[in-house]
């Protein structure tokens, strides 16, 4: 470097008392002049630059909480267990909005045929299911790894994130069959099949991976439910007979299943789920 800024010019410049054009010229030789950036640091309000430079650091290192974020914690949940719901994809804004068009479909469809109302039965058990898919794992969650390293047991940070999507999803998918043409308990047969299919996936978890285990009993329930929809389609039928009885039997016994499997596995998360 063949010159350096005049020690006057420079304390102007640390107190803003330059004008444009020399503060511009200043800046840019500041960039490649380490002797004249070490002299400056000297001449600037000492207090001030570490009232600015914790008003910076803290901006940089501390994310504004979201929309989701400030909810839970005003509803009292604790800092860390808050961040970590508030960065579950499945609860994200978009992935509700998602869920809310998927529903005002299906209702619209319920309206419009007489058969349309199945299919809001098939949809509403498929919602939480995918919600707890995408919830937890090391592909599909951006904070897999800092959650196996959060100050609570992964099976927890599990079930926390499960329940918060599993009540989220479902309330909507309750809310949306408000709007159903039936007024009977049909309305609700998708609730325990809802469940059903949550928990076997969650057990399934331990075994293989969120996706897979997901995929395979979406699969398994839309296989079911198309030959239902195919029987119905040919009989007179009604959703009580096809979604009533067994069907509701059979889920509950898979709930019971899924339990007493997810709790005997619960130390095979605490290694981390499988790829």
């Amino acid at each position: 470097m063949s010159w350096h800024v005049e020690p006057e010019m420079l304390e102007a410049y640390a107190h803003t008392a330059i004008d444009d054009a020399h503060a511009y010229s200043i800046e840019a030789h500041l960039v490649s002049c380490g002797e004249c950036r070490a002299q400056i640091a000297t001449l600037g309000d000492q207090k001030e630059l570490e009232t600015l430079w914790t008003e910076i650091n803290g901006a940089i290192t501390v994310p504004t909480p979201g929309i989701i974020e400030r909810g839970l914690l005003r509803l009292g949940v604790k800092d860390h267990v808050a961040r970590l719901l508030a960065a579950t994809p499945s609860l994200s804004v978009s992935w509700l909005g998602g869920l809310i068009l998927a529903l005002g479909f299906a209702v619209t469809a319920a309206h419009l045929s007489s058969r349309g109302f199945l299919m809001f039965v098939v949809l509403a058990p498929l919602l939480p299911l995918a919600g707890v898919a995408v919830a937890y794992g090391p592909r599909v969650d951006p904070t897999y790894e800092i959650g196996l390293a959060a100050p609570l047991s992964s099976f927890h940070l599990l079930l926390v994130r499960a329940s918060a999507v599993l009540t989220t999803s479902g309330g909507l998918a309750f809310v949306a069959s408000l709007a159903l043409p039936q007024k009977d308990w049909a309305m609700v047969t998708w609730l325990i099949p809802s469940l059903g299919l949550t928990l076997a996936s969650l057990a399934l978890t331990s075994v293989i991976s969120p996706l897979r285990a997901a995929t395979g009993l979406a699969f398994v329930w839309v296989s079911g439910s198309a030959l239902a929809l195919y029987y119905a389609a040919n009989t007179a039928a009604t959703a009580e007979d096809l979604f009533g009885g067994i069907v509701q039997l059979v889920m509950v016994l898979v709930t019971v299943a899924s339990v007493a499997l997810l709790f005997g596995r619960r130390g095979s998360f605490e290694r981390g789920v499988r790829h």
